[in-house]
């Protein structure tokens, strides 16, 4: 077994573990991936077993008999412990701004979270959302065109070069997706250019084979 271990959640459903699958496969750490079925009976003893030392939440981070857990804390490490990868901007004030986003996403925008839940499974026309969602969409894509406002000539993600404030936002373009969200052409180029990086691809058709679906719970 690999020294490393990150233990998700369901592909089609788990926001945050798609966050830390992300960092992971972009820093270049090698890892072992384990991955526990959520909203089912069982589910919180399954994720003590395969990582005692973390709460049993997703995503998680094994380290020999060691554990990180929050998908932020798990991201931070893995900066600090790959910095060839450069999953923060180089630049001092760059970093702080991605940061700064990063913290937003992290702690914010619970309203688009209640209504629209991460579904890979599902695709529907759009229909106008509730003015508290409408608010969360409308700040998000404000912090969009400003990224790509400032850093356009470095690169076509948000600072340019890909980086963990792009990971943070990957779940949104699934609710956005969903929903049919409509959006301007400068946020539909960005959300074309995540939606297409090859290590996000690879996630959304492995979500794909997979037979449990949610039937009776709403995941958030």
């Amino acid at each position: 077994m690999s020294q490393n271990v990150l233990i998700i959640g369901n592909k089609r459903y788990s926001s945050w573990s798609l966050r830390g699958w992300l960092a992971a496969k972009l820093s270049g750490m090698e890892f072992e991936e384990v991955l526990v079925p959520l909203y089912r009976p069982g589910c919180h003893e399954e994720l003590k077993k395969v990582n005692p030392a973390a709460p049993p939440k997703v995503p998680s981070l094994k380290i020999g008999e060691g554990a990180v857990w929050d998908t932020l804390a798990i991201c931070e490490y893995l900066a600090e412990q790959y910095p060839g990868a450069q999953l923060w901007p180089v630049d001092t004030l760059t970093r702080a701004h991605a940061r700064s986003v990063v913290a937003e996403m992290h702690s914010s925008f619970q309203a688009l979270r209640e209504h629209v839940p991460m579904d890979l499974s599902k695709k529907m026309p759009y229909a106008p959302l509730p003015e508290d969602v409408q608010a969360d969409i409308s700040r998000i894509c404000e912090i969009w065109r400003d990224c790509r406002s400032k850093f356009a000539d470095k690169g076509p993600y948000l600072f340019g070069k890909i980086s963990l404030a792009d990971v943070f936002f990957a779940p949104v373009l699934v609710r956005f997706h969903s929903r049919s969200i409509p959006l301007d052409d400068i946020c539909q180029n960005y959300f074309h250019t995540l939606w297409a990086l090859p290590e996000f691809v690879e996630w959304r058709e492995a979500a794909k084979k997979e037979e449990w679906t949610i039937t009776d719970y709403s995941p958030k």
